[in-house]
């Protein structure tokens, strides 16, 4: 098991918002890049977390975003995949190709390399889409502590963005 998934208060934030979407029968897919499925598989670590995860897009890959899940190639080629722009039309459109009420994007650079000074290691974008039509793009910079740390981060964050989004439900 990753590292990730092993972290204790992790597991037990996850617990507690599949209970909270199971009572309130909501479903959530993710379209995650950097961080490579972990917040699926964060999930999925969790009893009952079939009721709640619809599915899971790892689109770690530019033509992956655009064959899986309708990312304009355009748009990443202007914008580029470390973008509010692309998290959101990922977290779009995972909404369009699930079943799911609400899902969560994420796509960064979780390093050692890859970054620019326009976009630094540990540079992550994440966005939010709901059924109720609205989609919310989030940037956060986690130190450069390395890969594990800015993936650990991005799962930490992208909880924190869908505990708040099913607390309003």
């Amino acid at each position: 098991m990753d590292s990730n998934l092993s972290d204790h208060a992790l597991v037990a934030r996850a617990a507690r918002l599949i209970g909270i979407c199971i009572e309130k029968r909501i479903q959530i897919a993710t379209a995650e890049s950097c961080t490579g499925g972990l917040l699926a598989g964060l999930l999925t670590e969790i009893p009952g977390s079939s009721a709640v995860l619809d599915r899971g897009f790892v689109t770690y890959s530019n033509d992956a975003k655009t064959q899986m899940i309708g990312v304009p190639a355009d748009l990443i080629d202007l914008k580029g995949a470390v973008s509010a722009e692309v998290a959101c039309a990922m977290a779009e459109g995972a909404l369009r190709h699930s079943r799911a009420d609400l899902t969560i994007a994420i796509t960064g650079i979780a390093g050692p390399g890859g970054g620019t000074p326009a976009k630094p290691v540990g540079l992550v974008h994440f966005a939010r889409a709901s059924r109720s039509g609205t989609t919310q793009a989030y940037e956060k910079r986690f130190d450069e502590k390395g890969r594990a740390d800015i993936r650990r981060a991005a799962l930490d964050f992208a909880l924190t963005l869908l505990e708040k989004e099913v607390a309003k439900a």
